[in-house]
């Protein structure tokens, strides 16, 4: 499993409630206005919305906060205009990273991104250098508490999910896009909640990191996450958990 699935369950587990939560919800409406300006204000024929909806209820976001978003995002009412872009670069150690950020002024966000890349000893690359070595999958984290292999195996694969894998202190199941939402509802009828689940960029092979590159690179990812305008980063770095569990507390 991807050592950057293992760090954002492990900071989100950490991070201060009150300070994540507000963080958390203005990227969650920004993702529900994305989508319903793309696909419609309909969530039962916008899968994307649906989804979104979904991680807003789960961080117990109002009702009145989404149902603005979705207004926003499809024109019914006044709201900013955002645009979605992805960036493309790589990490140290040649770690490939895509950045997805939602924002007002695209010109700025380029050289904000630039600058926390270089900083951290990354750097942009062009559009399609890095985006080959990442497929679009259902991603859901599932605390290895909540359920054992053999229960996991069953329930997921007879959904419709690709893989399940093993990283230690969680499940990670993998799908296709088309049999996310199955997968996620077969699991919720299991009694099994899981601790993360998006449609994201799961990376087809991995860069093993240690040591002065590794902190390098969760300090690289952090900034990024940080930045308002900074929705997803996915990256194809393998860093210990324990390594991971210190960068955080530290």
């Amino acid at each position: 499993m991807s050592g950057h699935s293992k760090w954002a369950t492990i900071k989100h587990k950490k991070a201060a409630t009150d300070a994540r939560r507000g963080k958390i919800f203005t990227k969650i409406i920004r993702e529900i206005m994305i989508a319903a300006r793309s696909g419609g204000a309909d969530p039962n024929t916008n899968p994307r919305l649906r989804t979104a909806i979904l991680a807003a209820k789960n961080e117990n976001m109002p009702n009145d906060n989404i149902e603005r978003a979705i207004l926003r995002g499809s024109g019914q009412m006044e709201g900013e205009t955002l645009e979605e872009v992805t960036f493309e670069g790589y990490g140290p150690g040649g770690v490939g990273m895509l950045v997805q950020v939602v924002t007002s002024n695209r010109n700025r966000i380029v050289s904000e991104i630039r600058h926390l890349m270089s900083k951290h000893g990354g750097n942009m690359a062009e559009s399609g250098a890095v985006g080959w070595m990442f497929h679009r999958k259902g991603d859901i984290t599932v605390p290895k508490e909540a359920a054992n292999e053999e229960k996991m195996m069953g329930i997921v694969l007879d959904a419709g999910a690709e893989d399940l894998k093993d990283d230690g202190s969680s499940w990670e199941v993998v799908t296709p896009p088309e049999e996310f939402e199955k997968v996620r509802e077969a699991l919720t009828a299991a009694g099994i909640t899981p601790a993360a689940a998006e449609i994201a960029w799961v990376p087809q092979n991995y860069v093993k990191l240690t040591g002065a590159q590794a902190q390098q690179m969760l300090r690289m990812v952090e900034a990024l996450e940080e930045h308002d305008d900074v929705q997803h980063v996915y990256a194809n770095f393998d860093i210990d958990e324990k390594e991971i569990q210190a960068a955080v507390a530290s």
